[in-house]
């Protein structure tokens, strides 16, 4: 038996990250490469180390042929295993090379073709197994221990466990590319993950062909495995999530591999033991870090160029009718909403902080304006109104995630107002009557939210609490805290249902929990808020993209834009959009509570790199697409949807939460204006 034992701390980490054990199992038939120890363990498949499919049958790879390591060598910390498959039209020569590195077992395998002609129909693989079995997967952005939540709506991906499960997606749609598994074995949780240094496949018969990263369910084990095309989800073969309703054909992706190719594929093996249940994710996510240190580049958008560039966009909407006054969702109505897409009320908080460090001469009286008339909103038996339409002089709407949303940008509004001077009586009155009506729903014994999105509360609740000395109002919180907890921190129910447009688990929902648990540490102090804390903080992770995908021709690739610091939507809305800059000050604030400079990195990249695409009147779109997904029901070219960007669509929200993010940033003391 030959085995390297790896010891090594990862530039960027908190803690010493010690990468897993690397047996190749020489002395044993067949010759087996092992990636851990004990129940945590990757190894690879009996049949063989190397796995290449001949054939294309059915909309799928047929023929698949394997080969055993024949030699085992080092040269410094690599460990190279070499191989040879031989077929009727010639020979692979294959070679895997292992080192430890950033807390993983790196590898780079190359496949030679030696052959007298182009072999068809060929793919190529990366394949490791464990003996865990189950839904306990997340694939970041994607898929989140089988997607419950979002299996119901028909719309995402799925993933169940049970043998013949297949769930493979094209590299360029992983914010994260790695592929994570949790399983329980032996009383004990463990976890897995393959992570891959994403690049397109050579020689593919279909245009922009990227290699795809998934797992599937075998009988006793569960396999995570790259392959060079192929996309499988739903009990589909060749099939992708190319528009929101559902999933479209994305047939023969095989390779045309010529004589004397060489293609080589990089990626990451990891094992690990977990804590808790629901936890082994977050050994990924942490990983994915340090293998994708965020860096801030000089070509970026400063704060003060996007924060400028909002303002004068944000002028564009502001709507004045007297008593009637703040800013308007849509450029071409005159409809107030808050929360969600309007956050008509954002800037009452937003404006007067920022006016303390730049020339804003209309801020504190267009926030006093706008607060002041939203403090009007008409309360009914679901709480407040959001919507405001002032050609019919009517408020309508019940959302309740909207109205946590409006409710923490007034208390914050408060707490700013009545330091600087500014008359928050109005206001008091409107958050008061809100936070009663909600805090007295909460405490009641049958309170059972649909969804995640209800965890938008907890801030509001507990900064109010303070505010006004109600500790009513701080045990609802509290209340709602532990639900979600009970929920979301196994996985069983991955944090969801935090927009409007989907049903589904996304990142606005983990970023709801996270805001509420973060709400909570601050204003008690207790650990297992903070814990809490960290687990919706790398769910919500782990849709920000770290990496910059490389993009094809079109408007994004006229910018040279860079993918780094967006956020994928959820797995039913596959697009990016700037939403991670309203969540980029909690991942700055948690930085600074675990003192980890990667958050408060990753942090002002989420903010700088959201600020591409903004046009000389700071407007800009919301959903750049950087995979093969269009928000729309039907394509008709599937190649031509990655590097698109829709810019028409250009709710207040947008322009909104860069200016609430900026005016967090400064009250955290983040160096964003230097």
């Amino acid at each position: 038996m030959f085995t390297v034992f790896c010891s090594i701390v990862a530039v960027f980490t908190v803690t010493k990250s010690t990468p897993p054990m690397l047996t190749v199992t020489v002395d044993a038939a067949p010759v087996r490469v092992i990636v851990g120890s004990g129940p945590s363990t990757l190894v690879s498949p009996e049949e063989g180390l190397w796995s290449i499919a001949t054939g294309w049958e059915q909309g799928w790879p047929t023929g698949w042929r394997h080969a055993h390591p024949h030699a085992v060598e080092t040269e410094g910390p690599w460990t190279i295993v070499r191989g040879q498959l031989p077929l009727d039209q010639g020979t692979w020569i294959l070679s895997d090379r292992y080192r430890p590195e950033g807390g993983t077992i790196r590898c780079t395998r190359r496949f030679e073709w030696h052959g007298n002609a182009p072999l068809e129909h060929c793919t190529l693989s990366v394949r490791f197994c464990v003996l865990g079995t189950g839904s306990g997967v997340v694939l970041p952005g994607i898929l989140y221990h089988g997607n419950p939540s979002g299996a119901k709506s028909g719309r995402t991906p799925v993933y169940v466990g049970k043998t013949g499960d297949e769930a493979f997606f094209e590299e360029h749609r992983f914010p994260m590319p790695f592929a994570s598994f949790e399983w329980m074995m032996e009383g004990g949780v463990y976890g897995a993950a393959l992570h891959t240094l994403p690049c397109p496949a050579p020689f593919s018969n279909r245009r922009d062909q990227w290699w795809s990263l998934g797992l599937s369910a075998y009988g006793g084990g569960t396999e995570l495995a790259l392959l060079s095309g192929p996309c499988a989800s739903n009990g589909r073969h060749s099939v992708i999530k190319a528009v929101q309703p559902g999933f479209v054909e994305y047939p023969d992706a095989w390779l045309k591999v010529p004589p004397g190719a060489v293609i080589e594929k990089t990626f990451y093996l990891d094992t690990w033991t977990t804590p808790r249940e629901g936890a082994g994710f977050q050994h990924a996510v942490q990983a994915a870090l340090d293998l994708y240190p965020p860096l801030v580049t000089p070509d970026l958008p400063s704060f003060r160029e996007i924060i400028e560039g909002k303002l004068r966009y944000a002028e564009t909407r502001w709507l004045d009718r007297g008593e009637v006054a703040g800013f308007r969702k849509y450029p071409d109505k005159d409809t107030l909403v808050m929360g969600w897409c309007g956050q008509a009320e954002a800037l009452g908080y937003a404006l007067p902080l920022l006016a303390k460090h730049m020339n804003i001469p209309y801020g504190g009286e267009r926030a006093q304006r706008s607060l002041d008339f939203l403090s009007k909103a008409a309360f009914f038996e679901g709480g407040f109104h959001t919507w405001y339409l002032p050609d019919k002089d009517r408020w309508e709407r019940n959302e309740p995630l909207s109205q946590g949303q409006a409710m923490l940008c007034f208390a914050n509004a408060i707490r700013n107002g009545r330091e600087s001077g500014m008359d928050t009586g109005r206001w008091e009155t409107f958050l008061r009557r809100a936070c009663a009506f909600h805090a007295d729903r909460i405490a009641q014994p049958d309170w059972s939210p649909h969804s995640t999105d209800q965890a938008f509360f907890i801030a509001p609740l507990s900064q109010a609490a303070a505010l006004f000395e109600e500790p009513a109002w701080q045990t609802a919180a509290a209340k709602a805290g532990e639900v979600y907890a009970e929920r979301s921190l196994s996985m069983r129910e991955p944090y969801w249902g935090g927009t409007l447009d989907a049903s589904c688990e996304d990142k606005e929902g983990a970023f709801a929990a996270l805001q509420g648990f973060l709400a909570l540490y601050e204003s008690t102090g207790e650990p297992r808020y903070l814990e809490w804390a960290g687990h919706a903080l790398d769910v919500v992770l782990s849709y920000v993209v770290v990496w910059d995908i490389d993009l094809p021709a079109g408007r994004l690739r006229n910018h040279a834009f860079k993918t780094r610091g967006w956020t994928v939507v959820s797995p039913q809305n596959q697009h990016i959009d700037v939403y991670g800059v309203l969540i980029a000050p909690l991942v700055y604030r948690m930085g600074q509570l675990r003192d980890d400079p990667r958050l408060k990195d990753i942090a002002l990249i989420m903010y700088r790199n959201c600020g591409q695409l903004m046009d000389a009147q700071g407007s800009q779109g919301e959903q750049p697409q950087h995979t093969n997904y269009a928000q729309r029901g039907e394509v008709d070219d599937i190649d031509a949807l990655r590097g698109g960007y829709v810019e028409d669509w250009t709710v207040f929200w947008i322009t909104a939460h860069f200016l609430n993010a900026a005016a967090q940033f400064l009250e955290l003391g983040a160096p964003v204006l230097e």
